[in-house]
């Protein structure tokens, strides 16, 4: 008897099952405390639908997969932005925002390309253009984009003295 006791004790130790489930998981095992703590554990694993791995896995994809509608939604967002340089009233350049976040990247990661840059900046205000960067809102189908009221920042340079 009391090897029985010592026995269910091992195997509610090990898994933190009830003195009931153990003595029935032991009498399903013959005795055997090897073979009821594996019945227990696989039992258990039945109930919970998987093992850890595969939980973790599952939050790991629904996360991923999270992160990457942000992303193709900060995309959407760029291509609908656009970066102009004007002159006057013309248009003398035009890109979507996220080609010129890129173009910032590459300055800070290229000494060269961040030396241009500021060449191109300097060039820019002395020919006294000016910076806009509109929003252009989805219309419904067969409409034109138009820029939304009010979503359009123009910079210009400041009168040189």
């Amino acid at each position: 008897m009391n090897s029985d006791l010592e026995k269910i004790d091992l195997i509610r130790s090990r898994t933190g099952v009830t003195y009931r489930e153990a003595k029935k998981a032991l009498d399903d095992a013959g005795g055997d405390v090897v073979e009821a703590l594996i019945n227990l554990e696989e039992s258990e694993r039945s109930c919970s639908g998987g093992t850890g791995q595969d939980e973790f896995t599952e939050k790991v994809q629904g996360r991923a997969q999270d992160i990457l509608e942000h992303v193709k939604s900060m995309l959407q967002r760029g291509q609908d932005t656009r970066i102009k340089v004007k002159q006057g009233e013309r248009t003398v350049f035009e890109m979507p925002a996220t080609m010129g976040a890129l173009g910032v990247l590459a300055a800070l990661a290229s000494s060269e390309l961040a030396i241009l840059g500021a060449l191109g900046t300097a060039t820019a205000m002395a020919k006294k253009y000016t910076l806009e960067i509109e929003h252009r809102s989805k219309k419904g189908e067969g409409q034109s984009e138009q820029p939304a009221t009010g979503e359009t920042f123009t910079y210009k340079n400041p009168p040189v003295q």
